[in-house]
């Protein structure tokens, strides 16, 4: 391990290197509920299991503080305060679905209806330009907190009855394969940090500027028709993006 030695040359540099690394491993447990029982060891004992310094890991530990993860409690030590539910990137399923056994994911509609698509989404979805679309924003809410702000444009055959459809408390991929009559096949996503714009900020409940996750999601049915393209903003105190990736043999 890099040794933080303060009288090494660069030592100032060196141990915020090393808090990172620590924060880094320590951000893992604390989030995957190793500490739920109980506050964090003290800080004597992690720089013995991290091999680091006990400023270094007081560093550490300021780190997640200023992520609102945890806070330091009087007589009681370091403890959690703050959760990130996980969000799956190996399946193709809705909210919902992903988040079922971590509470109630409820929708706020903000609007709904048809729009002249902008000509790079007609293109996504393959329609041709000037193409009217479906768009449904809705503001999602895990256990009454708000969690993402979704954008979404819909081909205009699948998102005609979305008007009669319950979109509080129903998934737009369950109402998709309905519409269509066939299930989804796949989808192709991107994932980006962005700031929180004025509206977005007011919307999730964070100050402009605060990080957020943007997933840009092309879902295809099962067929190869690309008929959904959402923007959907996470707040990034809230979630974490988990997956298993395999390495494809030559």
């Amino acid at each position: 391990m890099t040794s933080d030695n303060p009288a090494l040359p660069g030592a100032r540099r060196l141990r915020a290197d090393r808090a990172r690394q620590v924060a880094d491993v320590l951000r893992r447990q604390v989030l995957g509920g190793a500490y739920t029982a109980g506050p964090l060891p003290h800080e004597d004992v992690l720089a013995e299991e991290f091999g680091a310094s006990r400023n270094t890991v007081r560093e550490a530990l300021d780190l997640l503080r200023g992520e609102g993860l945890v806070r330091r409690v009087p007589g009681s030590g370091t403890i959690v305060v703050a959760d990130k539910v996980p969000h799956g990137l190996n399946r193709l399923q809705g909210l919902a679905e992903t988040l079922h056994e971590h509470g109630e994911v409820v929708n706020e509609v903000r609007a709904l209806g048809p729009v002249r698509a902008p000509g790079p989404v007609a293109r996504r979805l393959g329609l041709p330009d000037g193409s009217e679309v479906v768009y449904v924003e809705r503001l999602r809410r895990l256990n009454g907190l708000p969690l993402s702000l979704d954008l979404t444009y819909l081909a205009p055959d699948i998102g005609a009855g979305l008007d009669a459809a319950d979109l509080a408390h129903t998934d737009v991929f369950r109402l998709i394969e309905e519409a269509a009559g066939q299930p989804l096949g796949g989808a192709d996503i991107t994932l980006e940090a962005v700031s929180a714009d004025a509206h977005s900020a007011t919307v999730l409940e964070v100050p402009r500027g605060a990080a957020l996750l943007m997933l840009e999601r092309l879902t295809t049915l099962a067929d190869g028709r690309p008929v959904d393209l959402e923007y959907v903003r996470f707040r990034g105190d809230r979630i974490t993006m988990q997956g298993r990736l395999l390495r494809d043999t030559p």
